[in-house]
């Protein structure tokens, strides 16, 4: 799916370090981060609700409650390393930095 991305000044010149740091067009980079951030995103949704039903079977509910930082923090702690999504075959294709 094509799209047009507008940026600021200062999201551009983010875009930029991200692509020099991944030695990747800019386009790439901002799939990377695209995917990064939802990749973070959807984790910390799956420890909070996990969090929220332990809680809920001990019978200390809600996501306010003094426990609940305590527990997700246990939980990502305990997380299993997670399979990770490489990009380093893209980046060995030698995409330009300037996008």
């Amino acid at each position: 799916m094509a799209m047009t991305l507008r940026l600021t000044t200062e999201e551009d010149r983010a875009l930029v370090l991200l692509a020099s740091a991944w030695r990747c067009s800019k386009q790439e980079a901002a799939k990377r981060a695209i995917i990064t951030s939802a990749t973070r995103l959807l984790d910390d949704a799956a420890i909070d609700q996990l969090a929220q039903e332990v809680l809920a079977e001990t019978g200390t509910i809600g996501p306010h409650h003094s426990g609940h930082k305590t527990l997700e923090s246990r939980i990502r702690h305990t997380q299993r390393p997670r399979t990770s999504i490489t990009f380093e075959a893209q980046a060995e294709q030698g995409s330009p930095a300037d996008g």
